[in-house]
C-alpha cells in the first residue's frame, strides 16, 4: 500500500502595508471614542481573521515597507512620484499595526532600501530552500496582499495570492491557472507587462503609447521582453508578419530602453538581507489572545475578539476550512445586537445569571460609557477587570454612584426594562396582504424606471453598479458635474446626494433617484416584513434602551426607528401597521421638543417667549432672520427657516448650512449662509453662548450631560485631526438637546405604564411601538378618547415648571385604523 502523502504545511505571508491601506481607504473616518483613527487597523485585524478563518495557516509571517527611499528611488529619482503624501491618520495607524501582529504572534520582516514585496519575494525563494526544515518536507504559501504585483510570485498551487478585489471584503485567490485566465499569459511574465505598459500609480513609464491590449499581444506572442527584443533585433519582419502593427514595431525600437528598465522597477526582488526562518512553534501557539482581546477593547473593536477565538479554537479543535474557492465574499457584519441578543438564552443557561440582573447590568454599564451599546456579560466582566458576576456587578454600580448617574437609572432606564419586555412580546400587528399587493405596485413601478433609464442611456446595464452607473452617466453620456465628491479609489461618486446635485443636468437623474427610492423600500420593508411576522400576525420588533450612544431608544429584527415618513411612497409602508378587530391606534407625538429642549437648556429669553406666546417657533425664526413681519413670512423662508432652527440644534457650520438649504431645494450662496447664520445667533445669543459653553466645557471635562445628568462622553473633541475633532463637537451640541428629549419619552413611557397598571388598563390598552418623539398605542374602541386625555397629560406634564422655565411642552394625539390615515383626537 502507497505511504500517503503528509500534507504541506501552509505559510501565511502578509503584504501590511497594501492591506492598511485599502482598508483606511475603505473605512476613512472610522474612530474610536477618543478620536484615535481605527479604520485601517480595524480592517487590518479583520482581514487577518478572515485569513486565519479561510486558510487555517500553520505559520504567518508579515511584511513592511519602511519610509525611508529604496533601491528603486536610487535608480530612477522620479519613482512613486505624484503620490500624493500619506495622510497623518494612516501613517499613526502603520506604527500602531505592529501592535496588532505582535498581540497575534506574527513575526515582522522589514529592510531599510526594500519595499513590502521584494520581502515576500525573497521569503518565497528561501522558503524553497527550507524543505527540509519543514515538518512535512514542504510548505505551501499564500501570499495575502491588497497589491496585484504580486501575482508576479504565483508559482502553481504552491504560492498562491490573496488579494483584494473590493474594498476589504470582496477577495479573490489566485493559483497560476487563474492568472492565466486573468492576464492571458503566465505569472513570470507579469514584470514584462509592465515594463512594456508601465504602471501610473508608481510612475513607471513603460513605453509610450502601448497600452494593456498591445503589450498583452505581444508577451502572449513573443513571451518576455527580452524574447521580443530578440526577434525584432534578429528580423522586424517577423513582428508584422505576426500581426504587430508597423507604429507598434516603432515604438517598439525607440522604447527598448524605457522597457527594459521599467521591467527592472517592476520585478520583484527575491535577494533582500533578510534570513526567514519557520518559527519553534506553530502559529495557534504563538498568539497570545487575552492580549490580543485587551488591544481589541483599547481600539473599541467589540465584534473582533469573539471572531477571533472562534477562528483560533477551529484550527485547535482541527474544525473543516471554510470554503476557499478562487473567490470568497465576506458575509456581511451582525448589525447592532443581532449576535449577542441570538445567544442571549445560551449565555443566561451556562452562568445561572437571572435574566433582570443582567439586563439591569448592561444598561448601568450603557450608561457609564453610552459608546458601549447594548453590553454583553463579556462586556461587563471586561469593565471590571474579573471573571466573578458578583464583583463585576458590584463595580458597575459602584460606579453608576460615582458618576451621579442613580437618577437616571432608577427613575428612568431600570423602570422601563419591563415596559420593553411587554412591548417586545406583544408586537404590533401587520396588514400582510396589504404589503403584498404594496409589492407587486412598486415593483412594477422600478421595472418602469428601469427600462426608462436604459432607454435614456442608451443603453443597457446594471443600475445597481455604482461603478457602471458612473460610466454611463460620466463618460457614456459626458454629464460633467461640479463639485462632484469621488470615492476612495477616485471615481466620480454616484451617492444620492451627489446625483441630486445633477437632478436639473438630465432626466435619467430624476429617473435613477425614484428608482433606488422603490428598490430600497421593497428591499428594506416591503419584501421583508412579511417574513418577519410571527404566527399571531404580530410583528415582535426588539426594542432596545441601550441601543444608542445619545440615549434614544432603539430597535431591531426591524429597526422601526427608521420607517419611512419624509415622502409619500415611504409613508404608504405606515398603512400596513394596523390596529386589531375591534381596536384602533393612538398615537402621541412630541412638538418641536428638541427645539423646546434648547430653549430650555439655554434659557434663551427669545426663543422662550416664542413658546410662550404659542407661535410657530420657524415662521417666528423666520421674521427674525428675514427681518419681515410674522404675517409676511412666505412658506419658503418657513422651511428655510426651519432648516436654520435644526441646523443650529446639529452644529452646523456656515458651509453645513448652506448645503442643507440647498438640499432643501434653495439656491442660496455662501455668503447669504453666513448672513442667516450670524443673523440666527444675533437675534438668539443667549443660545448661542449656550452652544459655545457646551463645546468648552465639553472640552475640559470630556463629557456632556441632559437635564437629567445622562452623560454622553466625547473624548474625540480633543483629537488633534481637526475633522475629529469637529465632529465631536457637533455631536457634544446636540447630544444634550437629543438626551434630554430621549430621557423625557422615556420617563412618560414609565408613567404611562403606572398609570395602566394603577388603573388596571392591561386589557384596554397596550404601548406597541417609540419612534423617536412619538408613542403608538393600541386600545379599544370607545376608549381612545379618556385614555389618550390622560397620556397627553402625562406626556405635557412630564417637566415640573421649575425646569421647564415655563416653557410649554406640547404634544399632538391622533387616532386611526393604521399609522398612516390618523385623526386628530378630539
Amino acid at each position: 500500500m502507497a505511504k500517503k502523502e503528509p500534507e504541506p504545511k501552509k505559510l501565511v505571508l502578509i503584504d501590511a502595508h497594501a492591506i492598511l491601506h485599502r482598508a483606511y481607504h475603505a473605512l476613512p473616518e472610522f474612530s474610536n471614542s477618543r478620536g484615535e483613527p481605527t479604520g485601517g487597523l480595524y480592517g487590518l485585524a479583520a482581514m487577518l481573521i478572515k485569513i486565519i478563518s479561510t486558510f487555517h495557516p500553520d505559520y504567518i509571517a508579515a511584511a513592511y515597507d519602511l519610509p525611508k527611499k529604496t533601491f528603486r528611488h536610487e535608480a530612477y529619482k522620479d519613482y512613486k512620484a505624484g503620490r500624493p503624501k500619506a495622510d497623518e491618520t494612516l501613517v499613526s495607524q502603520m506604527i500602531r499595526s505592529r501592535e496588532i501582529f505582535g498581540v497575534f504572534g506574527i513575526p515582522i520582516y522589514d529592510k531599510e532600501g526594500f519595499e513590502a514585496d521584494d520581502i515576500l519575494g525573497t521569503i518565497v525563494e528561501q522558503v524553497k530552500g527550507q524543505r527540509s526544515k519543514v515538518k512535512g518536507g514542504e510548505a505551501a504559501i499564500i501570499i495575502a496582499s491588497g497589491d496585484m504585483d504580486t501575482l508576479q510570485l504565483v508559482d502553481n498551487k504552491r504560492v498562491q495570492v490573496f488579494t483584494l478585489k473590493k474594498g476589504i471584503n470582496d477577495t479573490i485567490l489566485y493559483d497560476e491557472e487563474a492568472v492565466n485566465v486573468r492576464y492571458g499569459f503566465p505569472p513570470e511574465l507579469l514584470p514584462d507587462f509592465k515594463g512594456l505598459k508601465g504602471d501610473p500609480s508608481d510612475n513607471i513609464k513603460g513605453i509610450a503609447g502601448i497600452g494593456d491590449k498591445t503589450a498583452t499581444e505581444l508577451i502572449q506572442k513573443f513571451g518576455s521582453i527580452e524574447n521580443i527584443y530578440k526577434t525584432l533585433k534578429k528580423d522586424r519582419v517577423t513582428l508584422l508578419k505576426a500581426g504587430i502593427k508597423e507604429r507598434v514595431v516603432g515604438l517598439l525600437e525607440k522604447g527598448k530602453e524605457d522597457a527594459e528598465f521599467s521591467k527592472l522597477l517592476g520585478t520583484i526582488r527575491r535577494d533582500a538581507p533578510i534570513a526567514f526562518s519557520f518559527p519553534a512553534k506553530l502559529w495557534c501557539e504563538s498568539i497570545d489572545l487575552p492580549k490580543a482581546e485587551a488591544l481589541f477593547t483599547e481600539l473599541e473593536f467589540r465584534t473582533l475578539g469573539e471572531r477571533l477565538k472562534s477562528a483560533v479554537g477551529a484550527i485547535q479543535n482541527n474544525t473543516p476550512l471554510n470554503s476557499t474557492s478562487t473567490t470568497t465574499p465576506q458575509s456581511p457584519p451582525l448589525k447592532g445586537g443581532e449576535a449577542k441578543q441570538a445567544s442571549f438564552n445560551d449565555v443566561l443557561a451556562a452562568t445561572g445569571i437571572s435574566e433582570e440582573e443582567l439586563a439591569e447590568t448592561a444598561v448601568a454599564l450603557w450608561l457609564i460609557n453610552s459608546n458601549l451599546t447594548n453590553p454583553t456579560l463579556d462586556d461587563i466582566l471586561g469593565f471590571a477587570q474579573t471573571r466573578d458576576w458578583n464583583k463585576a456587578r458590584e463595580t458597575v454600580f459602584a460606579e453608576i454612584q460615582k458618576r451621579n448617574l442613580a437618577r437616571v437609572f432608577e427613575e428612568i432606564e431600570r423602570p422601563l426594562l419591563p415596559v420593553l419586555k411587554r412591548m417586545n412580546e406583544r408586537g404590533v400587528a401587520l396588514d400582510v396582504a396589504y404589503l403584498f399587493s404594496l409589492s407587486k405596485e412598486y415593483h412594477r413601478e422600478l421595472s418602469k424606471r428601469e427600462k426608462e433609464i436604459w432607454k435614456l442611456a442608451g443603453a443597457e446595464f446594471n443600475i445597481n453598479s455604482p461603478k457602471q452607473l458612473g460610466e454611463v452617466l460620466f463618460v457614456k453620456m459626458g454629464l460633467k458635474p461640479l463639485r462632484q465628491k469621488k470615492t476612495a479609489g477616485g471615481a466620480l461618486s454616484t451617492r444620492e446626494s451627489e446625483l441630486e446635485k445633477l437632478r436639473e443636468m438630465h432626466p435619467i437623474i430624476k429617473e435613477i433617484l425614484e428608482y433606488r427610492e422603490f428598490q430600497k423600500l421593497l428591499s428594506t420593508y416591503i419584501d421583508t416584513l412579511p417574513a418577519m411576522v410571527g404566527k399571531d400576525g404580530r410583528l415582535h420588533a426588539q426594542l432596545l434602551s441601550s441601543g444608542s450612544t445619545t440615549g434614544r431608544m432603539a430597535s431591531q429584527n426591524p429597526n422601526l426607528q427608521n420607517i419611512p415618513i419624509q415622502t409619500e411612497l415611504g409613508r404608504r409602508i405606515r398603512k400596513t401597521f394596523v390596529a386589531e378587530k375591534g381596536n384602533v391606534l393612538l398615537s402621541l407625538d412630541y412638538s418641536q421638543i428638541e427645539l423646546r429642549v434648547a430653549a430650555i437648556l439655554s434659557g434663551d429669553t427669545k426663543l422662550i417667549s416664542i413658546f410662550k406666546r404659542g407661535e410657530d417657533v420657524h415662521t417666528a425664526v423666520a421674521a427674525q432672520v428675514f427681518d419681515v413681519p410674522p404675517e409676511q413670512v412666505t412658506k419658503d423662508m418657513r422651511r428655510q427657516a426651519k432648516v436654520i432652527n435644526f441646523g443650529m440644534l446639529y452644529g452646523m457650520g456656515v458651509n453645513s448650512l448652506r448645503q442643507a438649504l440647498q438640499e432643501g431645494g434653495s439656491a442660496v450662496s455662501r455668503e447669504e449662509a453666513q448672513q442667516y447664520y450670524d443673523k440666527y445667533f444675533s437675534d438668539f445669543h443667549e443660545l448661542a453662548a449656550y452652544l459655545e459653553k457646551v463645546k468648552k466645557d465639553t472640552a475640559a471635562s470630556g463629557y456632556t450631560e441632559t437635564l437629567f445628568g445622562r452623560r454622553r462622553y466625547h473624548e474625540a473633541i480633543r483629537s488633534h485631526i481637526p475633522f475629529i475633532r469637529a465632529a465631536a463637537e457637533r455631536a457634544a451640541i446636540n447630544a444634550p438637546l437629543q438626551g434630554t428629549a430621549a430621557d423625557l419619552i422615556k420617563l412618560v413611557m414609565v408613567r404611562v405604564d403606572g398609570y395602566f397598571q394603577k388603573e388596571k388598563l392591561g386589557k384596554e390598552a397596550s404601548l406597541i411601538l417609540q419612534v423617536h418623539d412619538e408613542l403608538v398605542f393600541e386600545v379599544k374602541e370607545g376608549q381612545a378618547g379618556k385614555i389618550g386625555k390622560k397620556i397627553q397629560e402625562i406626556m405635557e406634564g412630564v417637566l415640573p415648571e421649575a425646569l421647564s422655565k415655563g416653557v410649554p411642552i406640547e404634544v399632538e394625539a391622533r387616532v386611526g385604523k393604521n399609522w398612516d390615515e390618523m385623526k386628530k383626537l378630539e
